[in-house]
């Protein structure tokens, strides 16, 4: 039996028992946890495929661990111009095992279903500023009359172009 959920922007194909590593969700260690997205299961030739989600169907799991990945690096260049950068980042990642996974909701025992889906990290909604009010007009004084206007200047006189080549002399052969 396999199942494909969604979880932190992907989708994975898990079966029961999995080691998985997904983008950190907001879970202590030993948590349980429930994935509601479930796009697909199979079981034993029989498969559901939810539209665009099966319903009711529930994959549960256990956080085993939270921990930050491999470092990935940067490098940007500008050949020429002298331009290096290198930067690096570690995601913060989760490792969860796949413990069972249900078709339907009402296979779940009760106590296993009171578990809520982990928190959203705030990092991921932000929250939207209120709009901004579009400002007044601003009111425009009376512009004062300028007193001193220097006259403008008289164009000058066209002189007539001086050749600057002179003509060349013919030479007889």
């Amino acid at each position: 039996m396999y199942a494909v959920i969604k979880t932190g922007g992907k989708q994975y194909r898990v079966k029961e028992g999995d080691l998985l590593e997904i983008e950190k969700l907001g879970a202590e260690k030993g948590q349980k946890i429930n994935f509601d997205q479930v796009f697909l299961i199979e079981d034993e030739g029989r498969v559901l495929v939810g539209t665009p989600v099966v319903e009711n169907a529930v994959v549960r799991a256990e956080v085993v661990e939270n921990y930050k990945g491999e470092k990935v690096l940067i490098f940007k260049k500008k050949r020429r111009k002298q331009y290096r950068r290198t930067k690096g980042h570690r995601q913060e990642l989760t490792k969860v095992r796949i413990e069972k996974i249900y078709p339907d909701a009402k296979l779940v025992p009760a106590e296993e279903l009171k578990v809520e889906a982990p928190p959203v990290r705030p990092a991921v909604l932000k929250a939207v500023p209120p709009a901004k009010k579009a400002p007044k007009p601003a009111v425009k004084k009376a512009a004062k009359p300028k007193e001193t206007a220097k006259p403008k200047a008289a164009p000058k006189k066209k002189t007539e172009a001086k050749p600057t080549a002179k003509p060349k002399k013919k030479v007889k052969e």
